[in-house]
């Protein structure tokens, strides 16, 4: 995409502050190669979107990816490229509708015992992709593989609750999760991010992942490509496409160009500036999932400087939201408040709204003994507004006298780079509800805790929210550990940003309004091509 000469003016949220010079960083856009791959008549007539659905095609859709190291183990999954894939390949008991309430999926019925401690689960007819039912063991296997302490998978926090060792199979179809303590949300354990069914014993994913969800895997080469084939016997209907590929593109322009170009039909995760520079254009439809990901910065609460609570709070009070907003996402979101989950279930919207107060900022960290501080920020054209948002906090920064250094990551290892090293790196999330951001990401245990927050009794006050049965008292709970947070927590959430996606004017059946993480979004099983 050429940006037009007047771009500035064109959009005002792209101003000069923030703007970072990443030498050697923008070397080769990554071009997406896509050799013998036509695409739609650009120039044609879009199709009515109210069409019934049409049977036949190759979808291709671009997403930024993990590089050499991507895997097919729906268990090892961080990125949405893996959730993507992990998706069309396997199902979960359970998924999060577009209000984040869990929906059956593998799981047919689930039902609790009075003192919320056991939960009959009823499986419904489904078969893997070689013919084999599935079964009690196959969930309990997967779980337990899951829960493996020797392993970091990103599910093992979100199922502490769960007794895998007492849970059992009643019957062929049921299982009796037995749990540690009662627990009234314990279908949004089910429907956690990367919670898929494998098959009792899998484990040679990457050679031929067998799962039961509606693709069969064709060909798969780590860090380029997905090949995968529609599957006619899957339970909730076979997919309208004949065949779906999945491709690497890690550079937002090089997803734009190939959706342009025609050689993709279905372009994730689009920056604010492309999505207005196309929203009119005509030749390719924009979809904008609405406020649906936080933007943060992650400060590590283990190692100075930011294991001073004065620092962190100093570091809050440096953040200028609006002008992040404004400057890194061109304005297309909302400001945020140190909180994850804004309008989501529990959020905590009475806390006031925290603004910018570079006087309060010196304060503290004159407290800390921290004049003059340097740190360094570590960001990466990863995601959207990333190297942007680092730009403007570096600038905010200067005027309470910390020095910040920006450090650009790779794209490929940038997720696994961030979690355990450095201090301070830019964030994001999306959706999902609050009480499972905070069992993953939270918890002493938590196998993704990016800010190292660990503190018993915050632990604590979370078992306790999730054993309560009355919904304002688990309210009331949620809102404690939300002022902990708020007050001395390691996110400093500036905002929540729109999710944008581009897909040519063939394709059709793309929901709308489907947060990124929930059921409906990258549903391919449900769209078409005509």
């Amino acid at each position: 995409m050429t940006a037009p000469a007047d771009r500035h003016h064109t959009f005002p949220g792209l101003h000069r502050r923030g703007f970072l010079a990443a030498a050697g960083g923008a070397a080769g856009l990554g071009a997406l190669t896509l050799a013998g791959c036509t695409g739609p008549d650009a120039g044609g007539p879009a199709a009515d979107k109210g069409a019934a659905p049409r049977r036949g095609g190759r979808l291709r859709a671009a997403f930024a990816g993990g590089g050499a190291s991507e895997t097919l183990d729906p268990h090892l999954g961080n990125l949405f490229a893996d959730a993507a894939r992990g998706k069309a390949l396997f199902d979960k008991l359970a998924d999060y509708g577009a209000d984040l309430s869990a929906v059956p999926r593998l799981a047919e019925t689930w039902e609790p015992n009075s003192g919320l401690d056991r939960w009959s689960v009823t499986l419904r007819r489904a078969e893997f992709h070689d013919g084999k039912p599935v079964t009690a063991a196959d969930v309990l296997y997967s779980y337990r593989r899951m829960a493996d302490p020797r392993k970091a998978f990103r599910a093992r926090a979100s199922l502490e609750p769960i007794d895998l060792a007492a849970s059992r199979a009643t019957g062929e179809r049921t299982v009796e999760f037995v749990l540690r303590r009662p627990t009234a949300e314990f279908p949004n354990v089910m429907a956690a991010f990367g919670t898929f069914i494998v098959q009792d014993g899998a484990t040679g994913f990457d050679r031929e992942p067998i799962g039961t969800g509606p693709f069969r895997l064709v060909s798969f080469v780590p860090g380029r490509s997905t090949l995968l084939r529609r599957n006619d016997a899957h339970w909730d209907g076979a997919p309208h496409l004949d065949e779906l590929e999945l491709l690497v593109a890690n550079e937002e322009s090089a997803r734009i160009n190939a959706l342009i170009g025609g050689q993709i039909e279905y372009a994730h995760e689009l920056d604010p500036a492309t999505g207005r520079a196309h929203e009119r254009s005509g030749s390719v439809d924009i979809i904008r999932l609405r406020n649906s990901v936080m933007q943060a910065f992650a400060m590590k609460t283990d190692r100075p400087p930011f294991d001073d609570s004065r620092v962190r709070e100093a570091f809050f009070h440096i953040a200028g939201r609006r002008e992040l907003v404004d400057g890194a996402l061109s304005g297309a979101g909302e400001v945020g408040n140190d909180l994850f989950g804004r309008g989501y279930e529990y959020y905590a919207d009475e806390l006031p709204q925290r603004e910018q107060d570079i006087g309060r900022a010196r304060q503290l960290l004159r407290r800390a003994g921290a004049d003059g501080l340097k740190v360094t920020l570590d960001t990466s054209a990863v995601a959207a507004g990333f190297t942007e948002a680092a730009g403007i906090l570096r600038d905010q920064a200067a005027e309470a006298g910390v020095t910040v250094t920006v450090r650009m990551g790779s794209k490929d290892s940038y997720w696994k780079d961030v979690l355990d090293s450095g201090t301070l790196c830019c964030y994001r999330s999306g959706a999902m509800p609050i009480e499972t951001h905070i069992s993953q990401r939270l918890l002493t245990d938590s196998t993704t805790n990016a800010t190292k927050w660990r503190d018993a009794a915050f632990d604590d006050l979370y078992r306790q929210a999730q054993s309560t049965r009355d919904t304002v008292d688990r309210a009331a709970l949620y809102g404690r550990m939300q002022r902990r947070l708020h007050a001395e927590g390691g996110f400093l959430v500036w905002g929540f940003g729109d999710w944008i996606l581009g897909t040519a004017r063939s394709l059709h059946g793309v929901a709308r309004d489907a947060p990124a993480n929930t059921l409906d979004w990258a549903r391919f099983d449900k769209v078409w091509l005509a």
